[in-house]
């Protein structure tokens, strides 16, 4: 590696392995007002509804992909312990996702596969001691971590992607044995010891296909959004105890390969196992259910000297982790890409808006380009520490590159301990006002029906919009409220058949409110006008 990719890497192992951990601070934390309000209340009969539609026009929605990864291994982000009660597990969720909301996040990506294991009841794979402390054992009493984190992203007006680590089979944080129904137990002919991993060998067909139909499972059986796999193909080189770099451990693999007289070298042999389960992947989630977006996050420098000057000498992952990511980016087998450009703005060699277009070029095939942030660098201990500053500043010179309309920030951590008032910054800044997830119009859609409204208000109370779709429910509904002649826009379940203004910021109440819904892919439907209370 060059030397500012090690350091990246090795601060990324630092966090994975455990360090600067908070613990009880997530309970904590303060919730903001949920989006979605209570039910309604009778209003008081001194005020009528006003049903009527109005001549109003809302100016285009906000746009931008703002993502969170949510790392489980080594209960980086949560839980923040292993084997915590149920309930603390959930409160420890519920302020996570309160925080996400606060900071007009969008979408959460939590890792819900950390090595060979499962966030939620698997029938492929056995719990994550990550949850309850020991591999293999349920979390009593019974829960869905899974299930219950989609519905209360979904209930905030966030997406929530399940994040897999493709291939990883033990990781060096593990203190339990392999339990039963863990491939590593079942399979052991088809995971290999590399260094202070265990690893499954993508060239193996079985590992493929196991891997293919755990990330199935979790696409046919919730109501996800997206799914996500990050930079782990082939391990991250690893040294022997003199130092010198040990190669992947694949020799009956490669052997059978060449029995079936297979003609490409070992390395292009390699990039093409991952390429398989790339692409299948792709199709696969796309024959079952269109709309669940497909994300990667590579390693953020495709090879040394891509562009010209950047990291010359540097970390190559075509040919350390046999990934060919630009192939994957051009040929569109994903729906959204997220390189992880772990370096600042300024450093040349390394460059963020550098790389950042140098990937916008690759870009032939029109997919969403939301780069990975490493947002946990403003921690303190950081090998090289940055203020908040600098990831406010990607995230503009993000929305300043064409062609790339989002980020996700590595990770949670950072919004949870909050160095240099990043949170404040972000608030005060570029997320100032709540954006909606960029539309993918190549996965299909419909024009949704305008809804019909009524606007409602109790003397001396909140003010209520009450939402009626016409046909076809929406994702959600985005809610658009003027007073004066400045604008807000909330996100609302689709589920919602009402908003109710009753946020500080809704102080006063709206004199015109406009009404859409938006579909699972994120295309706008019509919209729909009433009159509200305020300014009268």
């Amino acid at each position: 590696m060059g030397d500012g990719m090690a350091m990246a890497h090795a601060w990324r192992k630092m966090v994975v392995r455990g360090m600067m951990m908070v613990g009880a601070a997530l309970a904590a934390c303060t919730r903001p007002p949920p989006v979605q309000a209570p039910a309604p209340v009778e209003p008081v009969p001194a005020v009528a509804a006003t049903a009527a539609p109005v001549d109003e026009q809302a100016p285009p929605l906000a746009r931008e992909f703002r993502g969170v990864w949510v790392a489980t291994v080594a209960n980086i982000d949560w839980p923040s312990a292993p084997g915590l009660p149920v309930e603390r597990q959930r409160a420890e969720l519920i302020a996570l996702l309160d925080r996400s909301q606060q900071l007009n996040l969008n979408a959460i990506v939590l890792q819900v596969r950390t090595a060979g294991d499962a966030l939620y009841p698997s029938r492929l794979e056995p719990w994550s001691e990550y949850l309850t402390g020991t591999a293999g054992r349920a979390p009593q009493p019974a829960w869905d971590p899974l299930a219950f984190a989609v519905e209360e992203s979904h209930r905030r007006g966030m997406e929530l992607h399940a994040w897999f680590n493709p291939y990883r089979a033990r990781h060096p944080s593990a203190k339990t044995p392999l339990p039963p129904g863990h491939i590593g137990r079942e399979h052991p002919e088809l995971v290999k010891r590399y260094g202070t991993h265990l690893w499954m060998d993508p060239g193996e067909p079985a590992v493929r296909a196991h891997s293919l139909a755990v990330v199935m499972d979790v696409v046919n059986r919730y109501d996800i959004d997206g799914v996500h796999i990050d930079d782990y193909f082939y391990p991250y080189p690893e040294n022997d105890a003199s130092g010198r770099p040990i190669d992947f451990p694949d020799d009956r693999s490669w052997r059978r390969y060449q029995q079936m007289h297979g003609l490409l070298s070992r390395n292009d042999w390699r990039r093409e196992n991952v390429n398989l389960f790339v692409r299948e992947m792709y199709a696969q989630v796309k024959a079952a259910k269109p709309w669940v977006k497909v994300g990667i996050s590579p390693f953020g420098v495709y090879r040394p000297n891509h562009p010209v000057g950047i990291a010359p000498r540097g970390f190559d992952q075509y040919e350390r982790l046999y990934a060919d990511a630009r192939l994957w980016f051009r040929e569109g087998w994903m729906d959204y890409f997220t390189p992880q450009l772990y370096w600042p703005i300024s450093r040349p060699d390394l460059s963020y808006p550098v790389l950042l277009r140098w990937w916008a070029e690759q870009n032939v095939t029109n997919r969403h380009l939301w780069p990975g942030n490493f947002t946990s660098r403003t921690f303190e201990g950081a090998p090289v520490r940055w203020r908040a500053d600098e990831v406010t500043n990607q995230v503009w010179a993000t929305r300043g590159q064409a062609g790339a309309t989002g980020n996700v920030h590595f990770s949670m951590r950072a919004f949870q301990l909050n160095p240099d008032s990043l949170s404040e910054k972000l608030i005060a800044g570029p997320y100032a006002q709540q954006a909606l997830v960029p539309a993918s119009p190549w996965l299909g859609g419909d024009t949704l029906a305008a809804p019909t409204l009524a606007f409602r208000q109790a003397a001396g109370g909140a003010a209520t919009v009450e939402i009626a779709p016409n046909g076809n429910a929406p994702r959600w509904w985005a809610v658009q409220a003027r007073r004066g002649t400045e604008w807000s826009t909330r996100v609302v379940p689709g589920t919602a058949r009402s908003y109710t203004f009753s946020t500080p910021a809704d102080s006063v109440a709206p004199e015109a409110v406009v009404v859409s819904g938006i579909d699972r892919v994120g295309i706008q439907g019509r919209p729909a006008a009433v009159r509200g209370t305020g300014g009268q």
